[in-house]
């Protein structure tokens, strides 16, 4: 535990950032696997929705540094493969 209160300090705002890091990663997940489910269920519309909210997401997510750009990129290239296929 730290005794100096700068670092104190830098422990509360280390854990606030890994939180929030925690949850970019975990709703690009989630958005993953709508846009999946609606792949599978065929609606063209829900698609585009879905893959767009996706990129937007992923892209803010790298800018902040929660994922690493090439990650963002590899998996956006993984939901362009799937959105292409459906078509």
């Amino acid at each position: 535990m730290p005794n100096i209160k700068q670092q104190k300090k830098r422990v509360r705002t280390a854990t606030q950032e890994r939180l929030e890091n925690l949850r970019y990663r975990s709703t690009a997940k989630t958005l993953a696997k709508r846009l999946e489910a609606a792949v599978q269920a065929g609606d063209k519309n829900r698609v585009a929705e879905e893959h767009r909210q996706l990129v937007k997401w992923l892209d803010r997510a790298a800018a902040r540094g929660a994922l690493h750009r090439n990650t963002a990129a590899r998996r956006k290239a993984q939901a362009a493969r799937l959105v292409s296929g459906s078509s």
